[in-house]
This record gives C-alpha cells, sequence and structure tokens, in this order.
C-alpha cells in the first residue's frame, strides 16, 4: 500500500508539467484541424469543407515528388550515417585523455545551429571560392550544386552526414562502454576475432541503442528543412524541394491555410506511425531481453 500511495504522490508531482505540456500542443492543434475542415476568406467569412483539403493535397503531384524525394533522402541518410556511426565509435578511444577530446569534437557539429550549417555549406561548396568546391572542381569533376541537381542533392546529403553522424556515435559509442568487461574477456579466453566480438557481443548490446538513433534520425531527417533552404533553396528546380519547404511555401508564400493545414495533419501522422512502429520494437525487445 505504501508504494502503491508514493507511485500516485509521484503521479501528482509531475502533473502541472504534463497539463502544460498538453495544453501547449493540443491548442495549436486543434486550431490546424479547424483550419484543415473549412475554407477561410476572412475573421468572420469562413465555410464548413470537410475532407475537400485532404482530398486536394493527396491529388497534388508535387506533393506526391516532395514526399518520394522525402523518403528517398530520410533513407540514404540512414543507411550511411548508421554504419558509419557504428564504425567511428568503435574507433575511439575507451580510456585516457583522449576520450575526453573526442567527445567535444563530436559534438561541435551538433551545437551549430540549422541555418548557420546550411550558411557554412553554402559558402564551403561554392563551386568558385569555396574550399570544396574548387577542390572537387580541381579534380576536373564538373560540379555546381547551384545549377546541377544530383550536385544539389549530393551536397545536401553531405551536409547532412557531417551535421548529425556525430549524434549517431555518440550513441553508440554509451552502448558500447555500458557492455560488461566479462564478455570481451571471455571472448578473449575462447581466442574469438574481431569481426566475432562485433557480431555475437557489441551488435547485440547495441540494438537496443541503434533503435533509438534510427527512430531519432529518420524524425529529425523527415522534418529537415533550414539547411537545404538556406543551401540550395529547394533548387535546382525542386530536386531539394523536401516535405517541410513544401509545406511552408503553401502556409506562408501562397496562404492557403486549409490545404497547409491538411496537409501539415497528413505529415504529423506520417512521422507519428513511423516513431510508433519503432516504439513497439524497443518495446518488444526489452520484453525479450
Amino acid at each position: 500500500m505504501d508504494n502503491k500511495r508514493e507511485y500516485q504522490w509521484a503521479w501528482l508531482m509531475v502533473l502541472p508539467v504534463v497539463l502544460v505540456v498538453a495544453f501547449s500542443a493540443i491548442m495549436p492543434l486543434m486550431t490546424v484541424v479547424n483550419y484543415s475542415v473549412q475554407d477561410i476568406f476572412g475573421p468572420d467569412s469562413r465555410f464548413f469543407v470537410g475532407t475537400e483539403w485532404f482530398k486536394t493535397v493527396l491529388r497534388d503531384s508535387a506533393l506526391h515528388g516532395a514526399l518520394i524525394r522525402q523518403f528517398i533522402f530520410s533513407a540514404s541518410v540512414l543507411l550511411i550515417q548508421i554504419p558509419l556511426g557504428i564504425a567511428l565509435a568503435l574507433c575511439m578511444p575507451k580510456k585516457g585523455a583522449g576520450v575526453s577530446l573526442a567527445l567535444v569534437l563530436l559534438a561541435l557539429p551538433l551545437l551549430v545551429p540549422w541555418n548557420v550549417v546550411g550558411t557554412i555549406w553554402q559558402v564551403f561548396a561554392r563551386p568558385d571560392v569555396g574550399l570544396a568546391g574548387v577542390f572537387i572542381n580541381g579534380l576536373g569533376i564538373d560540379y555546381n550544386y547551384t545549377g546541377d541537381s544530383i550536385d544539389a542533392w549530393f551536397t545536401v546529403l553531405v551536409m547532412d552526414v557531417w551535421h548529425w553522424t556525430s549524434l549517431v556515435i555518440l550513441l553508440c559509442y554509451a552502448g558500447l562502454q555500458a557492455i560488461p568487461d566479462a564478455f570481451y574477456q571471455a571472448a578473449r579466453i575462447d581466442g574469438a576475432s574481431r569481426w566475432a566480438v562485433f557480431r555475437y557481443i557489441e551488435l547485440p548490446k547495441l540494438k537496443g541503442v541503434l533503435l533509438i538513433a534510427v527512430l531519432l534520425r529518420f524524425i529529425f531527417s523527415f522534418r529537415i528543412y533550414a539547411e537545404p533552404f538556406v543551401l540550395t533553396g529547394g533548387g535546382p528546380g525542386n530536386s531539394t524541394t523536401f516535405l517541410s519547404q513544401s509545406l511552408t511555401t503553401m502556409a506562408v508564400g501562397q496562404f492557403d491555410l486549409g490545404p497547409a493545414a491538411a496537409f501539415s495533419l497528413i505529415y504529423f501522422l506520417i512521422i507519428l506511425l513511423f516513431s510508433y512502429v519503432f516504439y513497439l520494437t524497443i518495446l518488444n525487445m526489452d520484453r525479450e531481453g
């Protein structure tokens, strides 16, 4: 009984925070839902349209293209950053003064604001004066991210890898540090190779951490906005225009509040669905463990 009472008191302690978060999240969401089912002409002029805006958004070919680009970009990010993060985490020192230095250097890209990241790479990758742009063109490769869609896509992808791979490395490094030394001692006694240690000890112990890394990187990559907007503006053409930029253009540039609200709800449900799938996966792994 005493434990149950303490548990109830614990909920009462966090109740104010829960109420504040619920209010700050539910009120904007309800506003978006309200806009998504109405055609608004002015403060006192609005008409109920039901699901018309959702049908309009789902039939929009430009948004279909943005959705495809978004999924390709998110998949590319995960396929590159997760293996790269694991490999670099394995190469990091486990003891000594080099640990602190490595952690500080890895944390630096994560501290840079997103719009500043776009500005840095906008200058760094310029084909005329940028260090990377001049070097690539000096190798005989015709590189210009402002005029070629493939170059623009490659630049945005490399920029995101530079910015966010550190997060995967830090998560994997923390997971590796949590593995007891007894496992490594047993592997040395059995004469296990380095690959066998990774395959049968480190990788299984990293499954939970990797799922969290995949979930975070999927969410961040799926709502990317500031970096490609500053770097390429969504161009050339629409080659680097992702869902967040399409939504912003619809809501702010064109001021189509109804379709933009419906689009944002669909956007929200996609992220929520994938997050819930990852959550169930993590939950099942904890139960099996």
